[in-house]
């Protein structure tokens, strides 16, 4: 019970804690507030949607109440949204927007991949130990996220482009870090091919043959 509570938490602690690191020091600007918003509503928004996956919902709902069909109308919306990619985007804009080191881009480029993973592992409902097959996908994301963060300390040669440049480097470490991890949060599960154990209409199933009842 306790590693269940952990796993669901883990998301919400590291979503949080992203918005806080990327928000921190507060730009007095436009966009940062409106991109503050996003993150916060994307986080808070992929929290909810957590928190409501096990309501369900019925098949045929137009003989139910209005409320009823409001709710039901607002759980497909909050589960059709990928509201934690809305958020990693937000939080991204918001690094940008205020000047910040290369290392604490690249601890919220760990940070935004762990909050990936957890909520992965929330809505699957699957251990930690799931994730070991990609360890060595993780640890080249890591990787990249470390070189990336040790190409923008490297002093630069002058003043304007070389510091820009480096920038660059560690933004694009962590996108190609974040691009190697996000097909594997986000890979759907291969369908059963026919006549597999367990598929419609094979032995195994009981389903669709003579000798299924």
């Amino acid at each position: 019970m306790t590693g269940t509570a952990a796993i669901r938490g883990a998301p919400v602690l590291l979503g949080a804690g992203c918005v806080a690191w990327a928000a921190a020091p507060l730009v007095n600007s436009g966009w940062a507030g409106f991109a503050l918003f996003l993150a916060i509503l994307g986080v808070a928004a992929g929290t909810l949607r957590l928190v409501l996956a096990g309501v369900p919902t019925p098949e045929e709902s137009y003989l139910l109440s209005a409320p009823v069909r409001f709710w039901l109308k607002f759980l497909d919306i909050l589960r059709l949204v990928p509201w934690e990619e809305g958020a990693l985007v937000a939080i991204l804009w918001l690094e940008v927007l205020h000047p910040a080191p290369p290392w604490h881009t690249a601890v919220l480029g760990a940070a935004l991949i762990g909050y990936l993973l957890a909520t992965h592992l929330a809505e699957s409902g699957a251990s930690p130990e799931a994730l070991r097959p990609q360890a060595r996908v993780l640890a080249i994301g890591a990787g990249l996220l470390a070189l990336g963060a040790g190409a923008g300390m490297l002093p630069a040669v002058g003043p304007g482009a070389g510091s820009a440049l480096l920038r660059l480097v560690a933004a694009g470490a962590l996108i190609a870090a974040a691009g190697l991890v996000l097909p594997y949060v986000a890979a759907p599960a291969p369908p059963t091919p026919p006549g597999s154990p367990g598929s419609p209409g094979s032995p195994a199933s009981g389903r669709g043959t003579p000798g299924g009842r």
